[in-house]
């Protein structure tokens, strides 16, 4: 079932496009990764998704309904996670709670279980009566997602969600996104980290000066666009000049030892992985395992665009 239908869409600022005939759809349960460098288009797209900003042509399809019709409807069954922080500093995270779940129709028993549940998931304290002017940023970055998500969305799209956060806390938000789509939430994920939606999305939507640059299922992308591969390969013993012999394959890239393996770059389009494993068989070599790894994301975004994601 198709969540979201984006069919077409144009904009333009000041007679600059910043969106140019953008198609894609969401499935239901969907962990789906919009990316592109700062500038692409991603914010604005989302915010023409929410029903924030209107578009110069097009159709915006939700739940199988339009905002012309079903503006309210529509709003009650999505959950926005924006960019900049929209939580209130001088209150506290359960009063902030409390403001956002009133403003969603939240009431009673129901609002103060939603509370106390969403303050267990985001890994807040719920007797903590500080003021959130005095969180951390990524405790200020999870108490902005659990505003969002207080009405049990069916959809939920988070813009830039992770900027300025450590590490934990990114991790953190990540298993919450996990959960919560498994248990039916689904997800529109905009970043420009490609291993944020590498690791998270299982659909992507690449954006550049808003163009679409590639679309579809995270392995499809890699299978189409990627030119290289990394194998691992796992050796009962290094011998010397195994990789200066590696390294005069046709198709090899480079290769190094760490450790008791050897990881060999490829390029895949022109190399057969029978001659590096007859190399090794030549050496009287045992191989104990293997693995072999496509190209992540952020090689396929330059092999279509000739530059990097952060240039």
């Amino acid at each position: 079932m198709n969540i979201l239908k984006v069919d077409k869409i144009n904009k333009s600022y000041d007679n600059k496009k910043v969106l140019n005939n953008i198609s894609m759809e969401v499935e239901e349960g969907d962990l789906f990764g919009l990316i592109g460098p700062n500038g692409a288009g991603k914010s604005t797209l989302i915010q023409i998704i929410c029903g924030l900003l209107g578009q110069d042509s097009g159709k915006i399809e939700l739940f199988g309904m339009n905002y012309k019709n079903n503006s309210i409807e529509i709003k009650k069954r999505i959950g926005l996670v924006p960019q900049e922080l929209a939580i209130f500093e001088n209150l506290t995270a359960r009063d902030n709670l409390e403001y956002f779940g009133r403003m969603y129709g939240l009431k009673g028993k129901v609002l103060k279980e939603r509370i106390k549940e969403v303050l267990e998931l985001i890994g807040l304290d719920p007797k903590d009566k500080k003021q959130v002017q005095k969180y951390s940023g990524g405790m200020k970055r999870r108490l902005n997602l659990g505003c969002s998500v207080l009405h049990k969305p069916d959809l939920l799209i988070l813009d830039e969600p992770t900027v300025g956060v450590d590490a934990q806390s990114r991790n953190n938000i990540f298993d919450y996104l996990r959960k919560i789509n498994k248990e039916g939430t689904t997800i529109i994920y905009t970043s420009h980290y490609m291993e944020e939606i590498e690791a998270l999305c299982n659909k992507i939507f690449i954006i550049d000066l808003g163009e679409e640059i590639a679309y579809g299922e995270k392995s499809e992308l890699k299978s189409m666009y990627g030119s290289s591969s990394i194998l691992t390969i796992y050796l009962n013993k290094i011998e010397n000049g195994i990789i200066e012999e590696l390294n005069l394959i046709t198709g090899v890239l480079n290769s190094e030892i760490e450790e008791n393996k050897i990881i060999v770059k490829v390029n895949k389009k022109e190399l057969n992985f029978t001659s590096i494993f007859k190399l090794i068989e030549n050496r009287n070599l045992t191989i104990e395992n293997f693995t072999i790894k496509d190209s992540n994301l952020e090689e396929i975004f330059l092999n279509l665009t000739g530059k990097k994601l952060r240039d």
